[in-house]
């Protein structure tokens, strides 16, 4: 595989609310791409961008030197990759596989040596942290993980829609540096609409938080980006969901009893994130998380 991206033909699988934006900023940066996507109501907005449409991932396969996933979870992976007309039917050495998906280390380190074995196809880890916004801004975070000649093909292409590529070592190493973003993220969730509700609650001026610890320890990106969501209510359109966020969280405890570790603060915001989707709220933003704190207190003051 030669480095570099001109000249290589794309194909994106996945087209939900992050491959959508990815798969957008690709083709605007003036790359060809092939798409598919389970649900095909999204794919009428592609072709009129000048997409090919494929008809199952082997159709992407055929005609792309790098086929790029941005799926659910790990089920997903495994069944566009070696399912029936999966991605390893048309692979070949000269192609890439770029897994964008947020999955578990382990089933991707199998997955990846099931792929070079059957077809001779290589695969570069490449989970994302920063939502659909950040990606159309070319401002997502990406942790990879792979050999360093299939990385070195998939980087100059993360520009259409990353700032800051890190590779973390061999296949998994990305999956396993997102399972401790998505520890951080998770309860940073939770805690954001924690300390909102002692804002609110304490009498001070809650919109000024973020500005008053801008440079403090206490600053982070969720302070200037989830807080000031919940502060407004500003939950739609979603640019991430509830159901997905309880999903990572789940892959964090998994892979914590795995390493035999006991992880009280993700398992906390587990919980409140499985309570809520359970409430039905799954499609919900992310955010809307705060809105469990104001059921909580309803729910108080009904029982008093």
């Amino acid at each position: 595989m030669a480095e570099g991206k001109e000249g290589r033909s794309i194909g994106f699988i996945g087209l939900g609310l992050m491959g959508s934006a990815m798969a957008e900023m690709l083709m605007a940066d003036g790359h060809d791409l092939t798409v598919w996507n389970r649900e095909t109501e999204v794919l009428a907005g592609f072709a009129e961008r000048g997409a090919r449409i494929a008809a199952t991932p082997a159709e992407v396969t055929v005609h792309s030197d790098i086929v790029m996933l941005c799926v659910l979870d790990t089920h997903a992976v495994e069944a566009v990759t070696f399912g029936a007309r999966g991605v390893v039917e048309a692979g070949s050495p000269e192609k890439l596989l770029i897994d964008h998906s947020t999955t578990m280390p382990i089933p991707t380190e199998s997955m990846a040596k099931e792929l070079k074995k059957r077809c001779g196809m290589a695969w570069v880890d490449a989970p994302v942290s920063g939502g659909p916004a950040f990606a159309r801004e070319r401002r997502l975070t990406i942790m990879a993980g792979g050999e360093d000649a299939a990385f070195n093909v998939a980087r100059p292409l993360f520009t259409s829609y990353a700032a800051n590529v890190t590779r973390m070592g061999l296949t998994g190493a990305g999956q396993m540096t997102k399972v401790i973003n998505q520890a951080i993220s998770g309860v940073s969730y939770v805690l954001m609409a924690e300390v909102l509700r002692l804002a609110e609650e304490g009498g001070i001026d809650a919109e000024r938080i973020p500005e008053c610890l801008a440079g403090g320890h206490a600053d982070s990106t969720m302070l200037h980006y989830a807080y000031p969501k919940m502060l407004e209510r500003a939950f739609l359109p979603p640019a991430s969901r509830a159901s997905q966020m309880l999903k990572d969280l789940q892959n964090v405890t998994s892979e914590a009893r795995r390493l035999g570790l006991d992880l009280l603060l993700v398992e906390a915001a587990r919980q409140r994130f499985s309570t809520y989707v359970e409430k039905g709220n799954g499609e919900r933003e992310t955010a809307s998380i705060y809105q469990s704190y104001l059921d909580d207190l309803v729910a108080d003051k009904d029982v008093r």
